[in-house]
C-alpha cells in the first residue's frame, strides 16, 4: 500500500535573504553585472516528490540596478525593457526534474515585453531549517543563460573597433531564502 502524498507546502521569497542578479558582456569583453530589488515567488513544494512542485515569479522590472542611474535609465526605455508598457518580467514553471542529488532542472516559460518562450534553469536545493522565530526556512539557487534577442531586447551598438556594446547572453543567477506559510 503507498501513503497518500502529502500537501504540498506554500512558500514565499524572504527578499531581505535573496537575491535576482543578472549578467551581460559590454563591449565584447567585459562583464556588466545588474539586480532587481523588487521581486516576488509563490512556490508550491512537495517535500516528498519535488518533481510535483511549481513555482511562479515576477520581477518589477523598473526596479533594476547596474550602479549606474544612466544605464538603468536605458534598460527601463522602450530600447530595452519598455517598462512604461511591459513593467514585469513573469516566471511559471511546467516541469522541475531531479538531476542529481539536490540538484534539479527547472522547465517554464519565461515573459518579457510580452513575449513568451521556454526556458530552462539549473537548480540546487540547499536544504531546510528551523528560522530563530519558530518557522521554516529553505535555500535555492538557479542559474541559467537566455538570449534577449529572443525577447525583442534587439537595441545595441556598432563599436569602432568591431564588436557590439551589449552581448546577446544574459546570465541569470538567483539566490532564495524561501519561507513556508502556515496552513
Amino acid at each position: 500500500m503507498v501513503a497518500p502524498s502529502q500537501p504540498k507546502a506554500q512558500w514565499t521569497v524572504d527578499p531581505a535573504h535573496s537575491a535576482v542578479e543578472f549578467s551581460v558582456k559590454h563591449m565584447m569583453f567585459t562583464t556588466v553585472k545588474g539586480s532587481f530589488s523588487t521581486y516576488k515567488a509563490d512556490l508550491s513544494f512537495d517535500e516528498q516528490e519535488p518533481e510535483r512542485s511549481s513555482v511562479e515569479a515576477w520581477v518589477d522590472l523598473a526596479s533594476v540596478d547596474t550602479k549606474e542611474p544612466n544605464r538603468d535609465n536605458h534598460l527601463r526605455s522602450a530600447d530595452f525593457f519598455d517598462v512604461a508598457n511591459h513593467p514585469t518580467m513573469h516566471f511559471k514553471s511546467k516541469a522541475i526534474k531531479s538531476t542529481s542529488k539536490g540538484k534539479y532542472q527547472v522547465d517554464g516559460d519565461l515573459t518579457i515585453r510580452g513575449v513568451t518562450r521556454a526556458v530552462s534553469l539549473e537548480g540546487e536545493y540547499g536544504g531546510f531549517g528551523k528560522d530563530p522565530w519558530g518557522g521554516i526556512r529553505a535555500g535555492v539557487s538557479l542559474q541559467g543563460t537566455v538570449n534577449r534577442k529572443d525577447f525583442g531586447l534587439t537595441w545595441n551598438q556598432v563599436l569602432e573597433a568591431g564588436g557590439v556594446l551589449v552581448g546577446d547572453a544574459i546570465k541569470i543567477s538567483i539566490e532564495a531564502e524561501l519561507v513556508k506559510q502556515a496552513g
